[in-house]
């Protein structure tokens, strides 16, 4: 992939690459929708990578070609957030440039050539990081790396939920920045707590399988909006501005009083957080004491909680339910040979396995066939590099 880029870079521009950098995708692990919610998160790189070939050009523009996308420049005297860009790669770009700007930092132009593994949709944030490789190609190229992988993270949070339109939490790109498994706490939302977490995981009999349910994500933003908006209204309840912040004991005891103020499934959604955040504390710990069982008994409960309780699989279109088909369709292939959960965001999308080894290959050719797609199956491995510069080809 590094020589595509290059290649593709000079074929473009008609000149050398400088520099290579490349940024992961991201397999959340446990914490389903905890992020926005301050909670916390298990999540890993993975070996599908973005990359880019960069070189700096000496403008005030920075140009942009991603494969298989239209081509598009900033400007970057002209960094106001622009409505008709929502839901486009080049908002993101611009909200990371507008962030680093008002951080007062003088943003050098520069070319760049973009070839990604993370396919759109797959539910590996192909978003975050793509927006990721861009924050840190600007911290290396105009900010002597001042900044460092967590604060490239808020950035691209930033540039996602301001001018992309989509109220994400924080998981995605800190994954993608930081890099290998990493136990995240965002109580502290600017200053949230990484934690590395030194464990092998495809060193265990198990395989994971990203499993494509082909349900697209458009036309979904209201479903996904309506999660953090009615924890708000519970957190509101207890006069907190979140649920992380709602003692638990508290909540429990008040349920009565809810209910009378509150719509059911609100209140279940907040129980499926308030859970969530102790499931991951569970499986962070089971993890360091290489107890797999413990592990993947966990990410079944998480799997049944985001189903009956976040209520995050069906949607509104009784017609098409892509991801719960898709999940049903695993139970029926995968028997007692592993686990599965809705992976990411839910609605559509992917849903996440751990598989037996010894019975992948007879899992992945089952539900290939299931879901008549022969690509419906991607099988992942945890990646220990977060967003880094692979080559300096011409400083």
């Amino acid at each position: 992939m590094i020589n595509k880029v290059k290649e593709g870079f000079k074929e473009i521009y008609h000149k050398n690459a400088q520099y290579v950098f490349c940024a992961p995708g991201r397999s959340e692990i446990s914490g389903n929708h905890t992020d926005h919610q301050h909670g916390c998160v298990l999540a890993c790189s993975i070996n599908l990578k973005t990359y880019a070939a960069v070189a700096l050009n000496n403008t005030n523009i920075i140009n942009v070609y991603s494969n298989g996308y239209k081509p598009f420049s900033i400007d970057l005297n002209d960094l106001d957030i622009k409505e008709e860009e929502k839901n486009n790669s080049i908002s993101l770009v611009r909200g990371i440039c507008y962030k680093f700007k008002s951080l007062n930092e003088n943003i050098k132009g520069f070319d760049a050539y973009i070839d990604s593994q993370v396919f759109s949709g797959s539910g590996l944030s192909s978003s975050a990081s793509f927006e990721v490789l861009f924050a840190y190609i600007i911290n290396y190229l105009s900010c002597n790396n001042e900044y460092s992988k967590i604060d490239i993270a808020i950035i691209s949070q930033f540039a996602e939920n301001e001018y992309f339109g989509k109220p994400s939490g924080l998981m995605d790109q800190t994954a993608c920045a930081v890099g290998g498994i990493v136990y995240i706490d965002f109580f502290d939302i600017e200053n949230p707590v990484v934690e590395r977490i030194d464990y092998d995981f495809n060193q265990t009999d198990y395989a994971i399988v990203i499993v494509d349910s082909g349900g697209s994500h458009e036309n979904l933003n209201e479903q996904y909006a309506s999660i953090p908006n009615d924890l708000k209204e519970i957190s509101s309840f207890f006069n907190k501005k979140n649920l992380r912040e709602v003692d638990e004991n508290e909540f429990y005891s008040n349920l009565h009083s809810l209910r009378e103020k509150i719509d059911d499934l609100k209140i279940l959604r907040a129980i499926h957080i308030i859970e969530e955040n102790k499931r991951v504390l569970k499986q962070k710990e089971a993890l360091k004491k290489n107890d797999i069982h413990t592990f993947l008994y966990n990410v079944k409960e998480s799997g049944n909680s985001s189903y009956k309780m976040l209520q995050n699989v069906l949607i509104k279109d009784e017609s098409k339910q892509d991801l719960a088909l898709s999940l049903a369709l695993i139970d029926a292939n995968l028997y007692d040979n592993g686990v599965s959960r809705v992976h990411g965001g839910g609605f559509a999308g992917t849903a996440q396995v751990f598989v037996k080894k010894d019975y992948l290959d007879e899992f992945v050719s089952k539900m290939n066939k299931s879901l008549d797609n022969e690509k419906a199956c991607n099988i992942i491995h945890v990646d220990n590099d977060g967003v880094k510069l692979l080559e300096v080809l011409n400083d």
